[in-house]
């Protein structure tokens, strides 16, 4: 059922026109003119829909430093960018099929088996880049312009059918067969032309940020040459067709730039692509032995420490936990300061039940890097099921004070107030994280009930209670004046 949500919801937003035979790369100059068919308000509010749509329906990955991971490359993509005013939010769903899309209001989702293919940072950065790129080019809205006919009622029309499909993938897709016929089908189709920019402007984007920019075209031969043998295109193929001449267009754009440049490559690409591995694995045992088969092969040359930490994780995973610490510790006597390999050690202790350990392991951490996503999560958690929420409500108010809160943020301090005593801050944090599932009408009851029901909010509680009712429901009127909600 997954897969079919989110093949109809990849139709809808960035759908490729397989008979497009568009080769030129010269645009028509449409200037600033997107902006009145889809305002960037509307377009952030609409793809804010579609995320929190998303989330209901398909597995995204929770793990904190996976998440920091593919934030910290979509991000450091975004900042080379000519475009980069806009705001994009990326995630991973936990999905084996290579695949990539990106929606309205810079929404950007990578499969698991996208990260585990590829072979570099900068393969997988050439996926994330040339998604960013259509949505910086506008090409959803240059769409939309090309035939002015895109309204408001094609759009819920073709959400609900993704609505439909949650209950009945049968039934949604014979509904998306009947909203699309004739001409719109056309309307909600990329070009070829917008697929060809996509890479050249990704490819800008490798460079600039000092990535290799022979990712983008290494990656889109593997995807080709491999598809050639099997029964089955990876779906990357079919909403990202890739002709001969786009291949060798990347490729000879790509040789352009030199050859023996130092690229920067983060190494924690390696540990995040080996912790999905394991995660892609559907028995842990399994894993255990994928892991254990390569570091019995002669192949071995300098990946030594992935595999045995992916080796770590998998043991984790099988509840091998002695063989885990064997592999982690040999590890860290290696790099003691290594991010991956403290959290790990962490997790372990923590699954042990073992928290003063865990604690001793995160409390060093901070003192390395604070403020660090993954650590204030994963430390947060541990206090609170430490049973030591007033820690964890102080590390996350500090937190806080610096960093954008989330819906993980929100989720663990509702938790860490409501343990630590404090009822009226856990059902505020409460209400915050219902706003950003989308969901403002259930976190605005939640206010309401606050002011109704003992125990009282205090003279400030009240006043800050108040005034983000006030913000909820204009938030909530713009909504319906745009025809998101009803």
């Amino acid at each position: 059922m997954k897969n079919a949500i989110k093949r109809i919801s990849l139709f809808l937003f960035f759908s490729v026109s397989c008979s497009a035979q568009v080769t030129s790369l010269d645009l028509p100059d449409i200037g600033d003119s997107t902006g009145t068919i889809l305002s960037p308000e509307f377009e952030r509010r609409l793809g804010q829909a579609f995320l929190n749509q998303i989330r209901r329906q398909v597995d995204i990955i929770s793990d904190p430093e996976v998440e920091a991971y593919i934030r910290s490359i979509g991000y450091r993509l975004v900042s080379h960018s000519d475009n980069n005013t806009q705001s994009f939010t990326f995630f991973v769903i936990n999905d084996p099929m290579i695949n990539a899309f990106a929606a309205p209001g810079g929404i950007i989702g990578i499969n698991s088996g996208t990260i585990i293919n590829t072979e570099s940072e900068s393969e997988l950065a050439g996926v994330v880049a040339h998604e960013i790129a259509h949505v910086t080019q506008k090409h959803m809205a240059r769409s939309v312009e090309m035939q002015q006919q895109m309204s408001i009622p094609l759009m819920a029309a073709m959400l609900g059918a993704i609505l439909i499909a949650t209950q009945n993938p049968e039934a949604g897709q014979a509904a998306i067969a009947a909203v699309q016929g004739g001409a719109l089908q056309a309307q909600i189709n990329f070009t070829r032309n917008n697929e060809m920019e996509a890479d050249r402007v990704g490819m800008q984007l490798l460079a600039r940020s000092g990535l290799n920019p022979r990712g983008m075209p290494s990656f889109f031969e593997k995807l080709h040459r491999n598809s050639r043998y099997a029964g089955n295109a990876p779906e990357f193929l079919r909403t990202h067709p890739l002709a001969n001449n786009r291949i060798a267009d990347t490729r000879s754009r790509a040789e352009n730039y030199p050859a023996d440049h130092s690229y920067e490559e983060s190494r924690l690409y390696e540990y995040v692509r080996a912790k999905l591995i394991v995660m892609n694995h559907k028995n842990a045992a399994d894993a255990v032995e994928h892991f254990e088969d390569q570091l019995r092969s002669d192949k071995i040359k300098d990946n030594l420490s992935v595999l045995r930490y992916g080796a770590a994780q998998a043991h984790m995973e099988a509840g091998n936990f002695a063989r885990a610490r064997q592999y982690l510790d040999a590890l860290l006597e290696r790099e003691p300061e290594n991010t991956s390999f403290l959290l790990a050690r962490a997790d372990l202790e923590a699954r042990q039940g073992n928290y003063n350990r865990a604690i001793e392991l995160y409390e060093k951490m901070e003192r390395l890097y604070p403020d660090y996503r993954p650590l204030v999560f994963s430390y947060a958690e541990t206090l609170l099921n430490a049973r030591k929420p007033e820690r964890a409500r102080e590390l996350l108010k500090s937190y806080g004070k610096f960093n954008d809160p989330d819906l993980r943020y929100y989720n663990y301090l509702a938790r860490a107030e409501a343990e630590a005593g404090n009822p009226v801050e856990s059902a505020i944090a409460n209400a915050e994280y219902y706003y950003l599932t989308g969901e403002t009408r259930v976190a605005m009851e939640q206010l309401r009930y606050i002011l109704r029901q003992p125990p009282k909010p205090d003279y400030y509680q009240e006043e800050r209670i108040r005034a983000r009712l006030a913000f909820l429901e204009q938030e909530l009127q713009i909504s319906k004046d745009m025809n998101l909600v009803k």
